[in-house]
């Protein structure tokens, strides 16, 4: 666990996104996704849960990636997580930090300046700032516009991950904001050539292209 904070330091592109494939998040973390949460919509049980969050644990540790689960610090350690993301309604993060250790990451979502803020006091690894634009992930959720990204680029100490209806039409406005780092849902769980797409968002706020993992 003694380098999950460099890699989350040296991460670019954070993927949301539920039950998908094996061969999907391959191809999307080959293409230059560095972190995978784990975030099921509909209501599952605790037994569909786990099997879905043990097979996307191995899946991220065969081909690089972080691995977090949303808003279930009761079962990180269970499934072998990397870490958890909690919202604001969701349970306190001194809590969550009991459940998970002190090895594990926290990442935590925000909405406002005030809540950027009182981040910085909290026991957090990362936070999510957004919803950027309106997206239907968040139904009812107010975007933020770039101010917020431009507000977290100056005022916080840990990483940030720009969030909410990043995609290639709109992620250059994002990093021209300040963000080195973008979170996404759609733009790559929709995507026809999510791998592409992936190299596209990550080259976008990063400035780089990673080479593709067995790429001669």
């Amino acid at each position: 666990m003694a380098d999950l904070r460099e890699r989350l330091s040296a991460a670019h592109l954070y993927l949301v996104c539920d039950a998908e494939p094996d061969a999907f998040l391959r191809e999307v973390i080959e293409g230059g996704v560095d972190i995978v949460q784990l975030r099921i919509k509909e209501p599952a049980s605790d037994d569909r849960l786990i099997a879905v969050a043990e097979r996307f644990a191995r899946c991220c540790a065969d081909y690089g990636a972080l691995f977090i689960l949303n808003d279930r610090p009761d079962l990180v350690q269970r499934v072998s997580a990397d870490g958890v993301h909690v919202g604001q309604d969701d349970m306190p993060v001194a809590q969550a930090r009991e459940l998970v250790g002190p090895d594990r990451l926290i990442g935590l979502s925000t909405h406002s300046p005030d809540q950027v803020d009182d981040a910085a006091r909290l026991d957090v690894d990362y936070i999510g700032v957004g919803p950027v634009h309106a997206t239907p992930t968040k139904p009812g959720r107010p975007a933020v516009g770039l101010d917020l990204v431009r507000y977290a680029a100056a005022r916080t100490g840990v990483p940030f991950f720009a969030i909410g209806g990043v995609d290639p039409s709109n992620v250059g406005a994002v990093a021209g904001a300040g963000a080195r780092r973008v979170a996404v849902v759609r733009a790559l769980t929709r995507a026809a050539e999510p791998g592409r797409v992936a190299q596209e968002l990550r080259s976008a706020v990063a400035g780089e292209r990673r080479e593709r993992v067995g790429a001669a």
